[in-house]
């Protein structure tokens, strides 16, 4: 086992934010997890999936499956009645990104599924496998959070792990761990527009810091007892809906 754990939240496309996060890994010493969300509403979705499994089989990382990797296999394997949907979440970059620009005007959800299908075999046979949530020492990472009011918290339903919100928050964590989580954007849970900060509450440490909407996104360093260190990278992007 690794002597620290080092955990980057949601990255949505910025490559350069995910990079400059990566100048502080050190694998001989650091359990890295990616707590999901690598892709969508970011401009460079293709380059962050494609680091992201690089990253788990040449560095020993945890990948976690986020929502919008769940959004991109579900639009692949029932695009027309998945399509609006994704667009509506950001799904339209991640397409374009991995076709080309103006892809959505020239095809129909069918023929752009085939193709992507096509030409990224393995990375989506990759996104298949990922985990729902990941252990080590005291700590729990898992993408939105999990079902606090179940005897056990693994048996949190799939959606649960990656959709869950307000429940998850508000609930008192009797886990007897500390349950590191992404999906929500801090400035939600501080209830501030301009919050960027970790969120610290009951043992539990929302890391979201809205990046992909002109916030930050966070590397937090924990040892086996206590945070060591957080990074954090600000954006200079905003995504705003265009399709």
């Amino acid at each position: 086992m690794k002597k620290y754990l080092f955990v980057i939240g949601d990255i949505h496309g910025e490559i350069e934010l995910f990079l400059s996060l990566l100048q502080d890994f050190d694998k001989s010493e650091h359990q890295l997890v990616l707590i999901g969300d690598l892709l969508d509403r970011g401009r460079k979705s293709k380059e962050c999936l494609l680091l992201g499994m690089k990253l788990v089989k040449e560095m020993e990382a945890i990948y976690l499956r986020g929502n919008h990797e769940q959004l991109f296999l579900d639009f692949l394997r029932d695009p027309e009645n998945r399509y609006s949907n994704y667009l509506l979440n950001g799904g339209g970059e991640t397409i374009e990104c991995l076709l080309h620009q103006g892809a959505l005007d020239e095809y129909s959800p069918t023929e752009m599924s085939l193709m992507i299908q096509t030409r990224y075999k393995e990375l989506i046979l990759f996104l298949e496998t990922l985990p729902y949530y990941f252990e080590w020492e005291q700590y729990i990472c898992v993408h939105a959070g999990v079902n606090l009011s179940l005897p056990s918290w693994k048996n949190t339903s799939k959606r649960d792990f990656l959709w869950i919100r307000n429940e998850f928050h508000t609930m008192s964590n009797k886990t007897g761990k500390v349950i590191i989580f992404g999906h929500t954007p801090t400035m939600y849970l501080y209830k501030e527009m301009d919050a960027t900060k970790l969120w610290l509450s009951d043992d539990k440490i929302g890391l979201d810091g809205g990046g992909v909407y002109g916030g930050s996104i966070h590397g937090v360093i924990l040892d086996k007892k206590r945070i060591i260190q957080d990074i954090e990278y600000f954006s200079e992007y905003k995504w705003e809906p265009q399709f």
